[in-house]
């Protein structure tokens, strides 16, 4: 048999939620192809949740990181090279807004919401991305977690969808920036799954509802499916992959109009 995909590679991830969340989809095909996973939690009552999927990847590093704050990551990623040291993958699956600025008209996104959404969804990644150009000096990969809100208008995604958009606009700059130390920065487009910040989304359920129908394969995706895309990303099977935005949603982001749209006129 060929060894694992993973196998000596060590890695931090940033939001797992827990055993329903994309990261972790990600987190257990890495874990099973052979890779060392370090987790972060947002605080206390997250902990609870996180921590025992860290155990049950038998994980050496847990730690509390409050992403709005420099400090809080830099101790994170200090303690991380302390303790482990080798550092190849950074997983940033990161995303908040305020529950008002989801369900509200766009254009009523206040300026402290707009400006929370962008600095924990978007500019996160950039204080991680600076730890990865120091500890990885011979190359790695860092992979952040979006969705199609950030292409194209989404109902109640208004101001995440926004702050998506920076991301993945972060993406592509980081990517030119650290692909000389052959360090690839890519994102991940995932159709909705439910998952715990699906469920602060209003109308989440028919999301799910419309995506299954307008897909050309006629189904929503699954947790594993995203998992083994993740996989591909971060290990050296897309070593020549830099700057790019999968999509792993079935085939729904390539669709303007489609046969079931007839049904879905009747909804």
């Amino acid at each position: 048999m060929a060894e694992p995909l993973m196998k000596g590679k060590k890695g931090l991830i940033f939001g797992v939620g827990n055993k329903h969340s994309i990261a972790y989809g990600i987190a257990k095909e890495l874990h099973d192809h052979g890779a060392e996973l370090a987790f972060t939690y947002a605080g206390p009552v997250m902990e609870k949740r996180v921590r025992p999927v860290a155990e049950s990847f038998n994980s050496k590093f847990l730690m509390e990181c409050d992403v709005t704050s420099d400090a809080a990551i830099d101790a994170v990623f200090s303690a991380y090279e302390s303790q482990i040291g080798q550092l190849d993958f950074i997983v940033h699956s990161v995303a908040y807004a305020q529950a008002e600025d989801l369900a509200n008209n766009f254009s009523d996104t206040s300026r402290d919401g707009w400006k929370l959404a962008l600095d924990i969804s978007a500019y996160s990644l950039l204080p991680m991305a600076r730890w990865g150009k120091k500890l990885m000096p011979n190359g790695g990969s860092i992979l952040a977690l979006t969705f199609i809100g950030g292409e194209k208008s989404v109902p109640y995604y208004n101001v995440m969808g926004v702050a998506k958009a920076a991301l993945e606009s972060s993406v592509r700059y980081l990517a030119a920036e650290l692909g000389p130390q052959q360090i690839r920065v890519n994102s991940l487009s995932a159709g909705p799954i439910k998952t715990l910040a699906g469920k602060g989304i209003k109308g989440f359920d028919l999301l799910l509802k419309i995506n299954e129908m307008r897909s050309p394969m006629r189904r929503n995706i699954t947790l594993e499916e995203v998992g083994k895309s993740g996989l591909y990303l971060l290990s050296d099977l897309s070593t020549a992959v830099n700057g790019e935005n999968l999509h792993v949603d079935g085939g729904v982001h390539s669709i303007a109009a489609c046969e079931a749209d007839k049904e879905l006129a009747k909804l």
